[in-house]
């Protein structure tokens, strides 16, 4: 039995996968083990998880989540979702105030969401199987929404594709402790600290990025110079989208009414 202490430093994100179903018991009882271990606010339990198995509909979510092939390829593909429907509804049933449709609602449940997603990662991974979070979820709020036939105040905020592993990546590097842990107040680094914080970053990155071929060409043809230019890059995170993106949640959220006037 592992450790929790390494389980957490094997982790690795899996994109590509083999076949072989996950059985619906193992499922069903990561969930359960996660649901018991996630601190919920109020133990109101704001949260829904919605599995996808179909082929078909697998499909559809792979054109939603930019076409990424680990889509296909994995058994599974979860998503977690901010859901204050279910308890609006038992609210409402018991003749009491309507509550979480607001602002603060939407930031309470998608916090649950996404404590409840890391206890499912986890839960998948020490049970030998791959995860990989999609972050394309929150650039297709909408469709999936629609997909997942989601109600009102209910809103996917992150989703994970499960499966057993058809690759053996190495283990990424993270941004070295001292750069997030601050004691008693935030630490602002100076030019040398800040160059200290990602010099490795910036190398490793770089390397790793430049050795895919099909990324190499996208970084010389825009004529990207280094990993910071990269990562603001129309390749990587273009701000334009992440402004027309937001835009957009506003009004989602405004249309499932987490956001009233």
């Amino acid at each position: 039995m592992q450790t929790l202490s390494e389980l957490l430093n094997q982790h690795r994100s899996i994109r590509s996968y083999k076949p072989d179903a996950i059985a619906p018991e193992l499922i069903e009882a990561v969930a359960a083990d996660a649901v018991a271990g996630a601190s919920s606010s109020g133990n109101l339990n704001s949260v829904s998880i919605v599995l996808t198995r179909d082929v078909e509909r697998k499909r559809r979510l792979y054109a939603l989540h930019a076409e990424q092939e680990m889509v296909l390829q994995a058994p599974l593909v979860v998503t977690l979702c901010a859901d204050w429907w279910r308890t609006r509804s038992w609210l409402k049933a018991r003749g009491a105030r309507d509550n979480f449709n607001n602002l603060i609602g939407y930031h309470v449940a998608a916090f649950d969401a996404i404590i409840l997603a890391q206890n499912l990662a986890l839960g998948f991974e020490a049970r030998g199987l791959g995860i990989c979070y999609m972050g394309t979820t929150l650039h297709a709020m909408r469709g999936i929404a629609e997909l997942l036939e989601l109600p009102e105040t209910c809103l996917p905020v992150t989703s994970l594709v499960v499966g057993y592993a058809a690759e053996d990546p190495p283990k990424r590097d993270r941004l070295p402790l001292t750069a997030l842990l601050h004691d008693e107040v935030y630490r602002h680094p100076d030019a040398a600290g800040l160059d200290a914080i990602y010099a490795e970053r910036e190398r490793k990155g770089w390397e790793r990025y430049m050795a895919v071929p099909r990324l190499r060409a996208l970084i010389e043809e825009h004529g990207i110079r280094s990993l910071a230019e990269f990562y603001t890059s129309r390749v990587k995170y273009d701000p334009e989208q992440f402004r027309a993106d937001s835009a957009e949640l506003r009004r989602l959220l405004q249309d499932k009414q987490f956001l009233q006037d």
